[in-house]
């Protein structure tokens, strides 16, 4: 194994829920209402996927710039007092570190959110980061991935990535890697190459390493 790749919101840190309640402000703000069945069509979704759903929703002519920024403004106010991270994150990211095992994160949030999570996380865990703004085709797309082999100089084929949505695992599939998943929101199956764990409590190093062999 020569790499564990990271998701971030519902994986790493526990902000699905923050995201609900920013989501429900700027809905309010554009007269409709919002529910989980919404943000269950979002979850590892883009940014420009959640805008366009919420314009449509709402049946708005806002410009969808002044939407992002509503949806900026409400998550960096909420981050800026911390973040919960998810059970057993903390002890698998110092774990790693003890193993010399490189680590990256990889997130369909914007850079400015990533940056206010790993304020609280820590960004000495991870060597590479990429985020929204670094890649032309946020996941289900495979992009994201690839871009972070590449940039640790690795072969997809052996990292493990950790994700907790659907879209999340289409895309590290598609990119060739081994997958663990930990579902948050939505239910994800047993695969080929992916296991699914219920909590990162359960997911350790050897876990990992026997995963790639």
């Amino acid at each position: 194994m020569d790499a564990v790749l990271f998701d971030m919101d519902g994986l790493l840190v526990d902000t699905e829920r923050v995201w609900f309640e920013v989501e429900e402000e700027v809905i309010g703000r554009l007269g409709g209402t919002w529910g989980p069945e919404h943000q269950e069509q979002l979850v590892g979704g883009s940014w420009e996927r959640t805008v366009a759903y919420m314009l449509a929703l709402t049946r708005t002519d806002v410009d969808p710039a002044i939407v992002g920024e509503w949806l900026i403004e409400g998550m960096e106010s909420r981050l800026s007092t911390g973040v919960v991270l998810m059970p057993g994150a903390l002890d698998l990211l110092r774990s790693l570190g003890d193993h010399g095992i490189r680590a990256g994160l990889v997130t369909s949030s914007l850079r400015v959110i990533a940056d206010a999570v790993l304020k609280s996380v820590g960004r000495e865990y991870f060597e590479v980061i990429v985020t929204a703004d670094d890649v032309a085709r946020t996941k289900p797309d495979p992009e994201p991935y690839l871009t972070a082999a590449t940039l640790l100089a690795v072969d997809p084929a052996r990292c493990v990535v950790l994700e907790d949505s659907p879209n999340g695992v289409a895309s590290a599939t598609a990119a060739g890697c081994r997958v663990v998943a930990v579902p948050s929101v939505l239910p994800i199956t047993p695969a080929a190459g992916r296991l699914v764990m219920p909590s990162l409590l359960d997911v350790n190093v050897d876990l990992l390493r026997s995963h790639v062999l």
